[in-house]
């Protein structure tokens, strides 16, 4: 084939991969990886609208900048923020599909033009590519890390001075692309030292790399030097993974995460590719210095990003097969695969292939899928979401490991028994295995789709996306006040599809999750809201807004402009300081689980009802469930309902002077620790109180 067909073929694999992508890409909804999705697409907006990097209006020095800055024309080409997303996932799709480019000239330095297009079509084709319909830096990350691999190969194979630099410059570009890339510089370091361990060149053979040697010293120097004039910890340097610091390791969780990290990449690959690149690690001398090269900067690259993410994923507060960091590295498996097409890069003896097979068939079983399969996995983990779907027809997870042992052993037979002239059908099963892990992956039960759905609903309900937008206009300021009680996608969803929504106001005591940046306040006696920095730190200036958005837990006086009836979320004009209408007690903080008694007050009350959203769970209580509602000794209302309903209790309000106040008992409580193994709840629990709505 020549040149220019190569050439031909690589654009129409992008092409056609940035098309299909950009479609499937649209099928997510919402952005529901949080709160990252929300992280990102603040710093673009900010990017687009005044060249800087602000969350929430705060400046952000812990996030890479470049995903951020290649999205941003999505915001500003487009005022809609639907369309803006649409675009932004468009975009993802050809960030992600350029990948294939590296991971062609990557290929090209040790196999056929041939098998390098089938590797550029395969890294195309891996189920990550469905972070496309996310707003990660994994769209970015993935070209990027392989345009450090390609580099790195290349400068060990030729240690030119200009290739050198070029190795040090691209790895400062994924460092601005992602602070995870910071190992990229040690892996750069450690390569040169292994190759000559490999080729016994002795320590001569270091010489050729003194370009790389020293830049890579006096960028470490220079970065360190400008981080602490600049009043900082080195530690910055680390963006938001610095906060891994701050955990502690040990070194027998660090170990099995390691082993179920590299287990979990076999799984992620279809272990025929694994065993090939681990044939190519056991035998790095038998083929050409570029053989040799490949092998070395493979390898230190796998082992380095493996290790890193294993360390990281080892704190118990993660605690998850991180394989959304590490999947990066699957095309320098694909590498190895497409050398069975004849290059010979892979070894043809049978004590190195067989020890490769074994490992690669063995190592799935060593995953705990009782642990890691779950939730988690959905964002993080798209390899072992096939074997959910395993599970979910009956299979047990003791005879999850035994299935997938037996499968991938007998993916490693096929990699050792199969004749080099199969190796077209192995590369076509390995293709074939990528589309069923990503169709799962997307349209699962458990899948990507359905995840954005109850992202949906949860935070939007049946409403448009922009609709605070639609309601008061994209220059208009909304303030939302944050009760603590219901799902935080409220604030994420909304925030995210509307221009509009603007400052938000901590009135629970208890902030949103992410860390994001929030204001706390608290209503004064007469309930006007009024800013604290902390808990019995004295009040400032009442609040005032436009336009507030509440979550169905506070009403606020104003004029109702429009209302999500599905989640309980209303917005109203204020035009002045912000007066809190609403109390309730006894409901436990940071979520909807009530004691056994409620108590909802309500001031500048003129009567009119009440309802109340309930729900009973199913775990604590099998039987069914029984909340009264009185005003002051006056029963005004009552509902039965069974486990898992969400029945509505509608009730008269009837003043008191200016005030309502409605108190709801609750029939039965439960303490969980008492009834769910392994709980250490020692609360007494109720019911759940979703929403209250207030109509006149």
């Amino acid at each position: 084939m020549s040149v220019r067909s190569a050439r031909l073929w690589l654009a129409g694999i992008v092409v056609l991969s940035a098309s299909v992508w950009a479609v499937v890409a649209q099928r997510i909804v919402v952005p529901w990886i949080m709160v990252d999705e929300i992280t990102y697409s603040e710093l673009a907006k900010s990017f687009a609208a005044g060249g800087n990097f602000l969350i929430r209006e705060r400046p952000s020095h812990a996030y890479g900048v470049v995903y951020p800055a290649l999205i941003a024309p999505a915001w500003r080409l487009f005022p809609s923020i639907p369309d803006a997303y649409a675009a932004a996932k468009v975009i993802n799709a050809a960030l992600m599909s350029i990948a294939a480019v590296p991971a062609y000239l990557l290929a090209r330095r040790v196999v056929t033009v041939r098998a390098s297009l089938a590797v550029a079509l395969l890294t195309v084709a891996v189920p990550s590519m469905l972070y496309t319909g996310t707003l990660m830096t994994e769209n970015a990350f993935y070209p990027t890390f392989l345009l450090v691999a390609w580099s790195l190969v290349r400068v060990l194979d030729r240690p030119t001075a200009l290739g050198q630099l070029g190795l040090l410059l691209l790895c400062g570009v994924a460092y601005a692309t992602r602070p995870q890339a910071v190992v990229f510089v040690a892996a750069a370091a450690a390569a040169p030292v292994l190759l000559v361990a490999v080729e016994r060149t002795g320590p001569k053979g270091l010489w050729p790399f003194r370009t790389l040697y020293g830049l890579l010293g006096l960028g470490v120097a220079g970065a360190l030097v400008m981080t602490v004039a600049r009043g900082r910890s080195p530690l910055t340097l680390l963006g938001a993974y610095r906060a891994a610091l701050d955990s502690s390791y040990s070194l027998s969780a660090v170990s099995h995460f390691l082993v179920y990290h590299v287990a979990e990449l076999d799984l992620y690959v279809g272990v025929v590719p694994f065993a090939a690149l681990l044939a190519v690690w056991l035998a790095p001398r038998e083929g050409a210095h570029a053989v040799s090269a490949f092998a070395v900067g493979s390898f230190v690259l796998t082992a380095s990003v493996v290790a890193e993410v294993a360390t990281f994923a080892s704190q118990p507060s993660v605690d998850r097969i991180e394989e959304r960091t590490m999947f990066y590295v699957t095309p320098l498996a694909l590498v190895a695969l497409c050398g069975l097409l004849g290059s010979g890069i892979v070894t043809r003896r049978r004590r190195p292939l067989l020890l490769a097979a074994l490992v690669a068939g063995a190592l799935p079983v060593l995953i705990p899928y009782s642990r890691f399969v779950g939730r988690p996995a959905v964002s993080d983990t798209f390899a072992l979401l096939p074997w959910w779907w395993v599970h979910d027809r009956g299979i047990s997870f003791g005879a999850l490991r035994l299935v997938a042992l037996g499968a991938s052993l007998l993916a490693a037979a096929a990699f050792v028994l199969l004749p080099r002239r199969a190796a077209p059908l192995l590369v076509a099963l390995v293709g074939l295995y990528f589309v069923a892990t990503a169709a799962v992956v997307d349209t699962g039960r458990h899948g990507l789709r359905q995840t954005a759905l109850d992202a949906r609903a949860a935070g939007i309900g049946v409403e448009r996306r922009d609709w605070l937008d639609r309601a008061v206009g994209r220059d208009a300021s909304v303030t939302f006040l944050w009760s603590g009680r219901p799902s935080p996608y409220v604030i994420w969803e909304n925030e995210f599809f509307n221009r509009s929504f603007d400052t938000v106001y901590d009135v629970g005591g208890d902030p949103s999750p992410g860390l994001l940046a929030e204001r706390p306040a608290s209503p004064l006696p007469d309930g006007t809201l009024a800013p604290t920095a902390c808990d019995g730190c004295p009040h400032s200036d009442p609040i005032t807004a436009d336009y507030v958005l509440t979550d169905g837990w506070l009403d606020v006086a104003g004029t109702l402009v429009a209302s999500s009836p599905t989640l309980g979320l209303r917005l109203y004009r204020v035009g002045g300081y912000v007066s809190v209408l609403t109390d309730v007690t006894g409901v436990y903080r940071g979520g909807t689980w009530s004691g056994d008694s409620v108590v909802y007050t309500r001031r500048a009350c003129t009567g009119g009802k009440l309802s109340v959203v309930l729900h009973s769970d199913p775990t604590l209580f099998p039987q069914e469930q029984v909340v009264r509602a009185t005003e002051g000794t006056t029963a005004v209302g009552s509902v039965s309902f069974g486990p898992g309903e969400e029945p509505t209790l509608t009730v008269p309000l009837h003043p008191e002077g200016s005030t309502c106040t409605v108190t709801y008992d609750v029939a039965r409580t439960a303490i969980p620790s008492l009834i769910v193994p392994g709980s250490t709840d020692m609360r007494r629990l109720g019911t759940h109180f979703l929403r209250f709505t207030y109509s006149s």
